[in-house]
């Protein structure tokens, strides 16, 4: 049974989720989908010009995995210049941020994706340990908290910026 997929950290969603070659109009065209981190991936190595490893730092993957990423992110958009096809940007395996929690119960601590933070902050995600809703957002990777996508919450149960 194959593991499950990774959520690879993206830092910006795309305000442009179509690009067409002008001469199709908007009907009857073939396009590529580049999934969200297939765009990151290119953002950071090829905007931002940043080394490989550091790129893999930032999504919060392996090298091997980024470098698959990237190259998989390259393919498809030489394939819609070369052969005008539409790229249309949407889906994947990704997160905006991970943050690491902590049960205030059993003290276990783990990662967690943006997308369950909400569910977190309102008491309706438990613990895999110990089934406690009592879990917080902890200070980690330097005193780094989660960035601008978290709201630590308090031991009261109040969430708070």
């Amino acid at each position: 049974m194959a593991r499950p997929t990774k959520l690879r950290r993206i830092e910006n969603l795309p305000s442009v989720e179509y690009f067409l070659p002008s001469d199709k109009g908007t009907a009857g065209y073939t396009a590529n989908v580049l999934k969200l981190e297939e765009l990151e991936a290119i953002r950071l190595k090829d905007l931002e010009g940043l080394e490989q490893e550091e790129c893999a730092e930032r999504m919060q993957v392996s090298r091997p995995t980024f470098f698959r990423i990237l190259s998989a992110a390259r393919e498809k958009v030489a394939d819609s210049l070369v052969n005008g096809k539409a790229i249309q940007i949407e889906g994947g395996n990704f997160t905006l941020n991970i943050c690491p929690v902590r049960c205030l119960k059993c003290g276990k601590e783990w990662d967690e994706g943006y997308e369950n933070l909400e569910a977190i902050r309102n008491n309706e995600y438990s613990c895999p340990a110990c089934g406690s809703t009592d879990i917080t957002c902890i200070q980690k990777h330097g005193g780094k908290y989660c960035r601008r996508h978290c709201r630590r919450r308090g031991r009261g149960g109040k969430g708070r910026s």
